[in-house]
């Protein structure tokens, strides 16, 4: 049952003051459950008709930047000159045959060698051109709303993206070699993988959706196979304890909270590449949270069940197998947000859970949303409306509409080069275990998703000290266990600018790490990757703030995993070995039930 939150109104009663929710903007309401007249049910129906064709984006957030960014312009006559003097640079060197070399480093679209050679080169050089042209165009008006630069500046980069030499067979000289190599076998295969693809786009699967390729990486199979054990179920989540691999183990078992937004076994990867089995194998016991995903049945879960029946819940079964140890504890993206969330609350209403963690642990896991990277793009009060609207007719948030909302956001990379690649080269890309987690998409509970982005995203309640939990608000300057931050140099889901950020919110020690890679890859980071490198520092509990790119600039480099850097923090903050803790009871073998469900 959801648990009802004291509202400003309540706290403010016995001084006779008359506050209200809309005043304070503190008190976390829930989503309306149902709307009162037949009107505001025909506007539901009619907004989630438009959001299932636009693909969940609203119309008026599109419309508004644009008209915010044009008006500005047609005042902006210096602006004006400028871009004209611009495009008849660009134009005279186009007509020369010599535009500027601006290169594509870092673009896979033009990795291949032949984009040197003319006029490819032109081709691909005329064409960044153009994009750099239009970046000028948009960015910098004096008066424009950063969100909706920020929007315009996206819209103009996908519809230039559409025009790229490498998308047109004969513009790209990589496929022009392939196609003289194999006789035009190239097309061939690309065309029986268009009709394919088209096939499965038919059968439900969403265009681009990867799992058809996926399947030979089954769960419990080729993934997630360290061993272990349900040992504790309840209709949101289970408990998995995994089996030690070490004659004794640390006192303090570590705890790992996943984002509910994909499934967990990120952290349990193909034995080489399992942060879990390192951990094992390191002496740690450690206990994994496996999310239910949630049908209709779930709509009216929300933040609240999540911390309550899930995070806590799981803290206290994993305290009661460890003999009332305290309790190593890692969350990863979301997963991390609740678990500060979830500490600061222990810590705040003292008592005998307040001794629960010894540390806490946040991967990619942002505390402050104002700067949210590329997620922040379409979330404003309009396009929540419309999502909503969505939300409330399925009852959930499905996974591959969210997997659609990722890969347009990097269009570049997971489109135009897959298709690209599929279509134009015929070539197939190999099914990894990091395909195959990605492409097992969860639904997202109608409530749970709209607080998300209504509380944190986009009012910022947590960093403001305007979420509240148990009728108080959760204030993270309250926090004093240790902490270690892990963030992401090339992450667009938590910029790693936008994790540090803890260090402004709390004066706890905090031992930030930078790892190389994005969100997903920066984490999974085993020993022996190549290429692989971290920053780490401790700031002591009350030293002075550094700003990230003091940070940045004074903290060497480290080749290699961070995992081993981890580890021996977790050791450090540990007391003791002892014999590992015996399962008396389980309810099935690892990775459970839940994990399975589709």
């Amino acid at each position: 049952m959801t648990k009802t939150k004291t509202q400003p109104s309540d706290v403010f009663s016995n001084t006779g003051l008359a506050w209200s929710s809309s005043a304070l903007h503190c008190a976390n309401e829930p989503p309306v459950a149902s709307l009162a007249t037949p009107a505001e049910r025909l506007d539901r129906l009619v907004r989630a008709a438009v959001a299932a064709a636009t693909g969940g984006v609203s119309p008026a957030t599109l419309w508004l930047a644009g008209l915010d960014w044009a008006v500005h312009l047609a005042v902006s006559p210096g602006k004006q000159y400028v871009l004209v003097l611009q495009s008849l640079r660009h134009m005279q060197d186009w007509l020369m045959g010599s535009p500027p070399a601006l290169g594509a480093a870092g673009d896979p679209r033009f990795s291949d060698a032949d984009w040197e050679r003319w006029p490819f080169g032109w081709l691909r050089d005329t064409f960044l051109g153009t994009q750099s042209f239009w970046h000028e165009a948009i960015t910098g008006l004096h008066g424009v709303s950063p969100h909706h630069e920020n929007i315009v500046n996206f819209m103009a980069r996908q519809c230039t993206d559409m025009l790229s030499p490498s998308n047109f067979w004969w513009l790209n000289p990589e496929v022009l070699s392939a196609a003289a190599e194999t006789g035009g076998a190239n097309f061939i295969a690309g065309g029986g993988q268009w009709l394919d693809d088209h096939r499965h786009i038919l059968a439900g699967f969403a265009p681009g959706d990867s799992r058809r390729r996926c399947l030979p990486q089954r769960v419990g199979r080729d993934v997630a196979t360290t061993p272990g054990q349900v040992v504790y179920r309840n209709a949101l989540f289970e408990l998995i304890q995994y089996a030690p691999q070490t004659s004794a183990v640390w006192r303090e078992p570590v705890l790992i909270v996943p984002s509910w937004i994909l499934k967990y076994y990120i952290l349990d990867l193909s034995p080489h590449n399992s942060l879990v089995r390192y951990l094992v194998a390191q002496g740690h016991t450690v206990f994994m949270i496996s999310w239910r995903n949630p049908g209709k049945e779930g709509r009216d879960l929300g933040l609240d069940d999540y911390l309550e029946r899930g995070l806590f819940e799981a803290i206290e079964q994993v305290r009661g197998i460890a003999g009332n140890a305290p309790i190593h504890a890692a969350g990863y993206c979301l997963g991390g947000t609740l678990l500060a969330i979830g500490a600061e609350v222990l810590a705040r209403d003292g008592g005998p859970k307040a001794a629960g963690l010894k540390t806490a642990t946040l991967f990619a896991a942002q505390t402050d949303f104002s700067e949210p990277g590329e997620m922040g793009l379409f979330i404003d009060a309009s396009e929540l409306a419309y999502l909503e609207a969505l939300m409330w007719e399925q009852g959930y948030l499905d996974g591959r509409q969210l997997a659609n909302a990722f890969q347009l956001l990097h269009s570049r990379d997971l489109m135009w080069s897959r298709l690209a690649s599929e279509y134009l080269l015929g070539q197939r890309a190999q099914a990894t275990d990091l395909m195959a987690w990605n492409a097992d998409t969860t639904r997202l509970p109608y409530r749970l998703h709209s607080e998300t982005l209504e509380y944190l995203y986009l009012h910022n309640r947590l960093a403001e000290g305007k979420y509240w939990v148990h009728g108080r608000p959760v204030a993270l300057a309250d926090l004093r266990l240790p902490m270690f931050v892990v963030g992401t140099e090339r992450d667009h889901v938590s910029p790693w600018p936008s994790v540090y950020k803890l260090h402004l919110l709390t004066r706890a020690e905090i031992s930030f790490l930078l790892s190389s890679g994005g969100h997903n890859a920066g984490i999974v980071s085993e020993p022996g990757h190549e290429g692989r490198h971290y920053r780490f520092s401790t700031r002591s509990e009350g030293s002075s703030y550094l700003s990230p790119g003091e940070w940045f600039a004074q903290t060497p480099v480290s080749d290699g995993s961070w995992w081993p850097c981890w580890q021996l923090w977790l050791a450090a903050h540990s007391s003791e070995t002892i014999a590992p803790p015996v399962v008396e009871m389980h309810l099935g073998e690892a990775p459970g039930s839940y994990v399975l469900e589709p």
